[in-house]
């Protein structure tokens, strides 16, 4: 009898991390129905909620990254990171799993790098256009890393490379515009705005959006606005007095396809998989590199697109002031 193919999937912390490894699972169940998959995740961290919301069993590891301001606490750290290899030896060796597949985040470490010593083959899936950490701490140990930029050989070994993009969530170009008015009740009638911080919420953004609320509510044009979960309430309070049909105001968008659908302009992050999206749909995009990761690589991804004038550039220090004049001056 021939043996069920098993998929080890581990990493997260951001949608930039969790969208990938969903969109790996599903293109692996798509190829091979019969096969199983388990997600290893951080305990805590948004995978743990986003993974089974997308049909997959998933295990929380205790696992935290180091604090760069206080190194005191990095005893407690490291403590959770032995209880994790630990945990990640005794799941592995329950699961036996044919491949592990690593995309990035505090998770993926523990889990790879045991799956490696327990004989497991391991995959590495960079998302962005300067390497993470953990992929680079990983790469040494990697069968193959897929990467999604040219001249990631300043990062990873030449010849475990293969040049594959970024997986993308599958159901984005299946979205109707029909459709994506109805579930937002605006008009096909008037430009409608999409305004994304990432999957946590970007607070610039929504900084800029919140200072230039009035301008945005009579230029006439319709707007969703995704906060993120932790910007929800500030923005629904600054929102108050200019709230109307055309102002849609959200901590999440589950129907992404839709909002995509009807969108005339994107405002971003420029995280990787934001951008691989962008791309794939063909958006008009102002981008606002986050500065607050590592080796500012959202600003190596944003440079890809604009060097070939594919996107729009605004920079996180001048954003509270230029982000939602340049939009409006587009003219879209």
């Amino acid at each position: 009898m021939k043996k069920q193919p098993k998929y080890l999937i581990s990493g997260g912390g951001t949608g930039g991390h969790i969208f990938p490894a969903v969109s790996i699972a599903n293109a692996l169940r798509e190829l091979q129905p019969e096969c199983e998959i388990l997600f290893i995740g951080a305990q805590g961290r948004m995978e743990m909620e986003r993974v089974p919301a997308a049909g997959y069993d998933i295990v929380g590891l205790p696992v935290r990254g180091f604090d760069r301001q206080n190194w005191f606490k990095n005893l407690s750290v490291l403590w959770d990171l032995e209880i994790s290899m630990w945990r990640a030896r005794k799941l592995i060796k329950k699961f036996q799993p044919d491949v592990a597949v690593g995309v990035g985040g505090y998770a993926s470490g523990a889990a790879l790098k045991m799956a490696h010593k327990l004989g497991v083959p391991t995959l590495l899936q960079e998302q962005n256009g300067f390497a993470g950490v953990t992929n680079k701490l990983l790469a040494k140990e990697a069968a193959k890393i897929c990467v999604a930029y040219e001249g990631m050989e300043k990062f990873f070994p030449a010849d475990k490379i293969i040049l594959t993009g970024n997986p993308v969530r599958q159901n984005l170009t299946q979205g109707s515009k029909a459709e994506g008015y109805a579930e937002f009740g605006f008009s096909p009638d008037k430009k409608t705005l999409l305004i994304v911080g990432g999957s946590l919420g970007a607070r610039t953004i929504n900084q800029s959006v919140i200072l230039h609320l009035k301008e945005l509510t009579k230029s006439g044009i319709q707007v969703i606005w995704q906060t993120g979960k932790g910007y929800i309430d500030e923005a629904r309070k600054a929102a108050g007095s200019f709230m109307s049909s055309n102002l849609i105001v959200t901590d999440f968008i589950s129907r992404m396809d839709l909002a995509y659908a009807i969108a005339d302009l994107v405002i971003s992050r420029a995280g990787a998989s934001s951008i691989s999206e962008l791309c794939l749909l063909g958006k008009a995009t102002i981008l606002v590199p986050s500065p607050n990761v590592a080796e500012d690589h959202q600003t190596h991804n944003a440079m890809a697109l604009v060097n070939k004038q594919a996107a729009v550039l605004v920079k996180d220090v001048d954003a509270e002031k230029e982000l939602i004049a340049k939009a409006l001056d587009l003219n879209f």
